[in-house]
């Protein structure tokens, strides 16, 4: 009798782990076709964007070559270029705003502390371009919205305001134990070294966390850039360069280079997110020892 119920009972869980593998994979499957539809659609032979077949009869690198060589309209290789030195640097300063202000608001405490929290949590809750007119004419007044400063306007814009995003690295930076803070003072070492030297290295998934979400802001952001860049055509970022791509003067020409560019601009966010997937793992090991 208990055999029988033993049987049973695998066969009912065979059965709900069969759905459930099937579900997943039904949502899989509708996740990955879009992105794979136009991985395959970017190499299509066809010059139009009305597509006929959901795969393409015949496959070439033209819309490939011609996103780099065609500079008529629209240059796509000095965009590229322009969001790339954009998002490197502002990946790097949000990063640096980040941390500090975690650390300072984990560590220390100060007299204005929980004010401060208070309304960078406020401010967080409006969406940033609720001052976008307001920071384009600050910036104006600084001389930044012409020209190749443009870009150290968008640096600004996109790293400036990071530091009010530091509550879930200070949820981590809470997850570290003090007492390392605190054996190291008495070893003679510095704040600086405690925070250089020991929380640093323990805080690698946070700091990657924040510089992959810092890297893709420029990618994927189009007011603040729209705005500031204007008409600059030599400043413009992908994301304006891709949404004039399917203006209707130049959709029938572009939209399989469009297709491509789509392509294009996830390189350097997936080979950021696989070249740093093992530091992420590493401080998640170290983060556990500490």
């Amino acid at each position: 009798m208990e055999q029988k119920s033993y049987k049973s009972y695998a066969a009912k869980r065979k059965l709900n782990n069969a759905l459930v593998y099937i579900f997943l994979s039904v949502l899989a499957f509708i996740w990955v076709f879009p992105i794979f539809w136009v991985l395959i659609t970017s190499f299509s032979d066809q010059k139009v964007r009305y597509i006929a077949t959901i795969f393409p009869k015949a496959y070439t690198l033209d819309n490939y070559i011609k996103l780099f060589t065609d500079r008529g309209v629209l240059d796509f290789p000095k965009m590229f270029g322009n969001t790339l030195i954009i998002a490197i640097f502002s990946c790097i300063i949000s990063v640096f705003f980040v941390i500090s202000v975690a650390y300072c608001m984990s560590r220390l405490r100060f007299k204005m502390r929980k004010p401060l929290m208070n309304i960078a949590m406020i401010l967080g809750l409006f969406p940033g371009f609720m001052a976008m007119i307001a920071v384009y004419f600050i910036l104006q007044a600084f001389g930044l919205t012409e020209g190749a400063m443009i870009k150290v306007a968008l640096i600004l814009v996109y790293s400036a305001g990071a530091g009010t995003g530091f509550y879930v690295a200070k949820g981590f930076f809470d997850t570290i134990p003090k007492a390392l803070d605190e054996a190291a003072y008495v070893d003679g070492a510095t704040r600086w070294q405690v925070f250089t030297r020991i929380i640093m290295p323990l805080s690698k998934p946070i700091i990657i966390s924040s510089a992959l979400s810092a890297f893709m802001a420029p990618w994927i952001d189009f007011i603040f850039a729209k705005v500031i860049c204007r008409a600059n055509a030599n400043e413009f970022t992908v994301a304006i360069g891709m949404w004039q791509m399917l203006d209707k003067t130049y959709v029938n020409d572009w939209y399989m280079r469009f297709l491509a560019a789509a392509v294009l601009i996830s390189i350097p966010i997936s080979i950021l997110f696989i070249f740093m997937q093992k530091f992420y793992a590493d401080g998640m090991s170290g983060a556990v020892k500490g």
